[in-house]
């Protein structure tokens, strides 16, 4: 209990020391919601992991899913590398930097009215936003607690309100930058602690040919494979099809998220990408394969602590906690500080984009007229508290499992803004309509299916919710009016402005 104690002491003490030395940074609204635009490639890289991966995917989704398909379950972490991060950063990385900057926009609603020339499609957006990111800041809570409950054995109202506390200090004091320097701490103790565990875990099992064979004996349960023992270790599992809408809302959602592409607003220049798309990636690989890799060994951990006492049913949430209940303490102490990094990290990425949206989308210019830049960024750190509140109101008494609250939440807002983002960067011919419509069916097809049910699972609801707003957004645009010719190419005109470089960053001329 010591061990774990001074772990925790130490890794708040930096986290409020990182806060307290970059208020410097904090003091005007370029400086407070993007670090000044010039985040170098590691803070930027290490930002967009910390806030891509938290306690959801390691304790919600990585035990129900690894539970579901088995090993084959990796291929969600594998998915998450290489569109989730490797893709995301070649195809979006660069534009959103130079179309972001030229039309001053510093949030993703920004974007949306700015390029479109519509304030209503920004103060929409900056609802969506509102609206769908806390009950996914309320997800990072509860994954958290089921940790500290089975180390400590805290109290979950303590858990939460000790972990909020610490995030809204460093994000009220630093802004952007503390919550990039304090990921990149936090990242390398996500990479170092999920190794350690991964080896742990399976060297309990009699190491990882015996843990495999275990696994194989087990016979499915999964109607698609008829009860046939193998399943768990096969290529694709014992139900590929599901497994896709999995890789698709948890890789490709991250394309439509605020909080994830906010991050290319900020970067530094053409050799910071290039440098975060590999660091990024390759984050990707060790922390979200990882996660989904040991998670598909829960079935070797089979135990009546993991299913609910009144109905039998298995509790997802609770199978990585008790996968980790064996292992040493000072193991179990780093795998706390481990989940802590990647909560704290998301939380603090969440709430900064809320804050900033609510700020500058909709509250300056629309409720409060004259808004200096002092007064923004006061109110700012203000709304990072009300949010901070509002989710540990919410995580005190969560609804279901934490996969559903996060797939219900990316996928209304990946499936709103994906698509009108992706479209709008690249060509000129989107309408107002079709963004418009891509809101509306975004938003629509996840709420609609919570009461309605049409797709069982909420995760591939985002999934259809993605794939619909990609098909809708070209369609519509070819069907109404277009935008002004003049104001379009004005706004493109960015892509073609001359730049000198040197012969070893590219060959030509």
């Amino acid at each position: 209990m010591v061990i774990k104690l001074i772990l925790l002491v130490v890794f708040f003490a930096v986290m409020v020391t990182v806060g307290i030395y970059s208020r410097k940074h904090a003091t005007s609204v370029d400086g407070y919601v993007l670090g000044g635009r010039s985040v170098g490639p590691w803070l930027t890289a290490f930002a967009y992991g910390t806030s891509y991966f938290s306690a959801v995917v390691f304790v919600g989704y990585a035990g129900q899913f690894g539970w579901k398909y088995g090993l084959a379950s990796t291929w969600i972490g594998l998915g998450n590398a290489i569109i989730g991060s490797l893709l995301a950063w070649v195809v979006l990385g660069r534009r959103t930097k130079v179309m972001t900057q030229h039309l001053n926009s510093k949030t993703m609603p920004d974007f949306f009215g700015e390029r479109f020339d519509s304030k209503a499609l920004k103060i929409t957006a900056s609802a969506i936003v509102f609206i769908f990111l806390v009950p996914y800041t309320a997800s990072v809570y509860n994954g958290l607690s089921r940790l500290f409950g089975m180390a400590f054995d805290i109290p979950y109202t303590v858990c939460v309100v000790v972990m909020a506390i610490f995030t809204g200090i460093y994000v009220i004091m630093g802004g952007y930058m503390a919550t990039a320097i304090n990921d990149f701490i936090q990242g390398i103790i996500m990479l170092g602690g999920i190794v350690a565990v991964i080896a742990a875990v399976l060297s309990g099992q009699g190491g990882f040919i015996q843990a495999i064979r275990q696994m194989a004996e087990i016979p499915s349960d999964v109607a698609v494979t008829a009860g046939q023992p193998g399943a768990f270790t096969s290529f694709f599992g014992p139900d590929p099809l599901n497994l896709l809408g999995v890789v698709i809302l948890t890789s490709l959602g991250t394309w439509g998220l605020p909080q994830m592409i906010g991050k290319f607003y900020a970067i530094k220049d053409e050799k910071a990408i290039n440098t975060g798309t590999v660091i990024s990636t390759l984050f990707a690989v060790v922390i979200s394969g990882g996660c989904y890799f040991l998670g598909g060994f829960g079935r070797l951990f089979d135990n009546p602590s993991i299913y609910d006492a009144e109905t039998g049913a298995v509790v997802y949430d609770s199978i990585i906690p008790y996968m980790l209940s064996t292992l040493p303490d000072i193991l179990i102490g780093i795998v706390v500080v481990l989940v802590l990094s990647a909560s704290m990290s998301t939380l603090a990425s969440l709430v900064l984009t809320s804050s900033s949206t609510l700020t500058l989308d909709f509250l300056k210019d629309n409720v409060m007229k004259n808004m200096g830049e002092k007064k923004q960024v006061r109110t700012m750190q203000v709304l990072v508290v009300f949010f901070i509140v509002l989710s540990v109101v919410i995580a005190m008494d969560p609804p279901t499992f934490i996969a559903q609250l996060m797939g219900i939440s990316w996928g209304a807002l990946a499936g709103a803004f994906l698509a009108p983002f992706l479209y709008g960067l690249y060509w000129k011919g989107v309408t107002r309509a079709a963004v418009w419509a891509s809101f509306a069916a975004g938003v629509g097809i996840t709420v609609s299916n919570m009461f309605l049910k049409y797709i069982e699972s909420p995760i591939n609801a985002g999934a259809f919710a993605m794939i619909a707003g990609l098909i809708i957004v070209p369609v519509v645009s070819w069907i109404t009016p277009k935008l002004k010719k003049e104001r379009v190419d004005e706004i493109f005109t960015c892509y073609d402005e001359k730049v000198t470089i040197t012969k070893k960053r590219s060959l030509e001329g």
